[in-house]
């Protein structure tokens, strides 16, 4: 299933990219920021359409109060499945993964595109690059589905976060433009750059994913891995946040990209730093994963094991065996 909406995710990045560069090279960025916005905007007619019974005021009380119920129950419950450190600690690994990957995604856009200090990319050359490497995605997570979902997430992990790190000096090296001493032009550099950092990636995020929905209780799953994918938007935007920090204390902007090889140096660094945490995650498979419902309940019984012990009775052998 997580296979199955990586590749639905890619193959929506692939129609975006591939349609976004051209509208906004051909009809500028306010007309395709409109057009864009219309299936977005076309969502509102659903409400229209859906039929609803009507309740009366009784069952709506009656509702509200099951409701009430049912939000106490599951904050409780992710409030206790949280505090597990089967829980907390791969928890913790996905976010650091996350925000210690700082992002250099908008400064090297705009090198790409600068005439001067940059290869001067076009806006649509840019989005059918980013729309190649959509496609490519679509190929890591066939990789994983096929060949790398049985290994454990520790060692899978710890590995995609290797190769992660050495990709990012790819990005270095075109940034320093060492592919024209390889003798290789600036575009097919970039597809090749774009295609094994999509790749990766993917093969990094998939694993990820398949241990957040590993790690949530029966009951409130869906909000059980909502949190988690909340952990890992504060990641994203840790990493944003972190990125735009190192860039302005470097002093790299639009015109300015003299130190943008340090920025993109210290991004890599920092992924392989990411190699330190790895201990958090489990070296265990998706099939032996425990579950935090069953450590919870088990938790309980030893509770009620040592509350009850001195009202225990012991019984004969005999009777023990006829039990």
């Amino acid at each position: 299933m997580q296979s199955l909406c990586g590749v639905c995710k890619s193959t929506g990045a692939l129609v975006g990219y591939a349609t976004s560069g051209l509208l906004v090279y051909h009809l500028g960025p306010q007309i395709a920021l409109g057009i864009l916005a219309v299936p977005a905007a076309s969502q509102i007619f659903l409400g229209f359409v859906i039929y609803e019974n009507k309740t009366s005021d009784d069952d709506l009380s009656t509702k509200k109060r099951q409701t009430i119920i049912n939000l106490e129950g599951a904050l409780k419950g992710m409030y206790e499945t949280i505090q597990l450190p089967e829980v907390w600690k791969p928890s913790l690994y996905m976010y650091l993964s996350m925000a210690l990957s700082i992002s250099t995604h908008e400064a090297v856009f705009y090198w790409y595109t600068d005439p001067n200090a940059g290869p001067a990319f076009s806006q649509e050359l840019i989005g059918m690059v980013y729309a190649i490497g959509a496609l490519a995605s679509i190929g890591g997570t066939l990789i994983y589905q096929k060949v790398l979902k049985d290994y454990p997430f520790r060692k899978l992990l710890f590995f995609a976060q290797l190769v992660y790190s050495l990709s990012g000096f790819i990005d270095l090296m075109f940034v320093l433009r060492w592919n024209l001493i390889l003798g290789l032009p600036d575009y097919l550099f970039l597809v090749i750059e774009e295609c094994i950092s999509s790749v990766v990636s993917r093969v990094r995020w998939m694993p990820m994913i398949v241990l957040s929905a590993s790690l949530c209780p029966i009951g409130i799953e869906g909000t059980f891995f909502a949190l988690l994918m909340s952990i890992d938007s504060l990641g994203s935007l840790s990493s944003k946040c972190g990125g735009g920090v190192i860039s302005h204390i470097f002093h790299v902007t639009r015109t300015d990209f003299v130190n943008l090889w340090r920025v993109v140096l210290i991004r890599n660094l920092l992924r392989i730093a990411t190699l330190g945490f790895i201990f958090l995650v489990p070296n265990t498979t998706r099939f032996d994963m425990q579950h935090p419902g069953d450590i919870l309940q088990s938790g309980s019984e030893n509770i009620d094991l040592e509350t009850n012990r001195d009202s225990l009775q012991l019984l004969p052998l005999k009777e023990r065996e006829n039990v």
